[in-house]
């Protein structure tokens, strides 16, 4: 399974980067502590975020959901969007169409 998307990628990307962001320890994915995350210039972490949105995407291809820090990430293909749980009063839904 794939994600179908028409989109434009870099603004999923865009979309599920500041999404992440909102997540409690979403840095853990990196496995770094609080300090360590803290420690990178903003610039670092752009990067960080960026990379580890990238990677989601794809792994959200073979895999309907995943764990990230303390929150979640579902594919829903039937509605063509991403959906990040960060905590249970915070969804963000990421479309994947124009």
């Amino acid at each position: 399974m794939a994600i179908s998307y028409t989109r434009s990628y870099d603004h999923i990307l865009d979309d599920l980067s500041r999404a992440l962001t909102t997540v409690p320890q979403f840095y853990e994915a990196f496995e770094m502590e609080e300090t360590d995350w803290q420690d990178l210039s903003k610039d670092e972490r752009e990067v960080c975020v960026r990379t580890l949105a990238d990677d989601l995407f794809y792994l959200l291809g073979s895999e309907p959901s995943a764990e990230v820090g303390l929150g979640t990430a579902e594919y829903d293909s039937g509605h063509a969007i991403i959906k990040i749980t960060a905590d249970a009063q915070l969804v963000h839904v990421i479309s994947l169409r124009e």
